[in-house]
């Protein structure tokens, strides 16, 4: 592993991807999980497809450099979740099998971190494949999410709303700590600096940091006036939602924005991986008090905010665990975990510090 992360060389960013590392985990995924373009979770009886599946799916396609995939899954996800239009339909984040039998639309309210990711994925497949339409889907994507998914929020700024609908009520409003990787800020930042993306990064900064005071990130936290109050949604506790927080600040570049805060910040993480010996289940932000082992998916999920902070035994102990025990044939969710985190540990891929996506030469390809 030290071998290979040494190794890790950055293509240019003017070349194309010509060829891409073989990525095992990315064929057992698509598997397991992938038919004709739409991602299933089947640990639920409708056989659900959600946007998040859809946009994690594009990602892990694109740094597979598997682009029959990715574009089975772009054309399912307009198709299905747009209306066949991203210029005029956010993706509706839930379909299914309906009461009356029927596989369709069950939700048309859109989920705005999937809406980043699919934008996002778009934007870096037009670079590295030069691909211009899919610049153009992308840029679609973010017109609709700054129309109706960006709020100005009194005496915070602009930030993202979890959806264009149910989230903001006569002065407060509910946020995702996980929905807003900053590298994604970033990247639409460096692309679109007319956009209100560059804006967002110093509210979505003081979002990571303030509402983690013993260093655990909430699931769901509201914004008032006079400050942050626990959602309805989760209270003050951090789960299944906030291990993504983890992940993503992990992977921020060196330098990038934020970076350093975050890590600092979320330190009380790593401590307590130490002393336990696996990530929790579930704390309470306020306290820090934490209950339960986390799954396996967690345990992927927190490699990168491991590697970035130098704990290497910590580090040796997760990866350990992952090597002993074996996910669940049908948990989707941490499947998705263990494909961002793995991968990135495993030098598949990194985000530089204005957010773009960097891949491996074949040379340094994991062995």
């Amino acid at each position: 592993m030290k071998k290979l992360l040494a190794s890790f060389c950055l293509i240019s960013l003017a070349s194309p991807v010509s060829a891409a590392c073989q990525w095992p985990a990315w064929e057992n995924f698509k598997r397991g999980f992938i038919e004709n373009g739409r991602v299933i979770d089947r640990s639920d009886a409708r056989a659900i497809t959600t946007s998040e599946g859809q946009s994690y799916a594009l990602f892990f396609a694109l740094v597979a450099g598997d682009r029959t995939t990715f574009q089975r899954l772009l054309g399912w996800t307009q198709a299905n979740l747009s209306q066949g239009d991203f210029s005029k339909h956010l993706p509706a984040w839930l379909w299914g099998r309906a009461e009356n039998g029927n596989m369709q639309v069950l939700d048309d309210n859109a989920a705005s971190d999937a809406d980043l990711w699919i934008a996002y994925s778009l934007q870096e497949a037009s670079r590295l494949w030069r691909v211009r339409n899919y610049q153009t889907l992308s840029n679609q994507l973010l017109q609709q999410i700054d129309r109706q998914e960006v709020a100005q929020v009194d005496g915070l700024g602009p930030v993202l709303l979890p959806a264009p609908v149910g989230f903001t009520d006569e002065g407060s409003w509910t946020l995702n700590p996980s929905y807003t990787p900053v590298f994604l800020l970033s990247s639409f930042a460096y692309k679109h600096p007319e956009g209100p993306w560059q804006r967002m990064i110093a509210p979505t900064l003081r979002l990571l940091n303030e509402t983690a005071p013993r260093g655990f990130a909430p699931d769901w936290i509201d914004w008032r006036s006079d400050g942050w109050h626990g959602s309805e949604r989760s209270n003050w506790q951090g789960s299944y939602n906030a291990i993504r927080v983890y992940l993503w600040a992990g992977m921020q570049a060196p330098g990038s924005a934020g970076r350093d805060s975050l890590l600092s910040r979320f330190q009380s993480m790593q401590t307590y991986i130490s002393r336990a010996g696996y990530p929790p289940e579930e704390v309470n932000v306020q306290t820090g008090e934490a209950h339960n082992r986390g799954p396996l998916g967690f345990s992927a999920a927190v490699l990168p905010l491991l590697a970035s902070l130098g704990d290497k035994t910590s580090l040796e102990g997760q990866l350990t665990r992952l090597k002993q025990e074996t996910l669940e044939a049908d948990a989707y969710y941490g499947n998705v975990l263990s494909l961002f985190g793995r991968g990135w540990q495993e030098g598949r891929f990194r985000f530089n510090v204005h957010g773009e996506l960097q891949l491996p030469d074949t040379a340094a390809c994991p062995r």
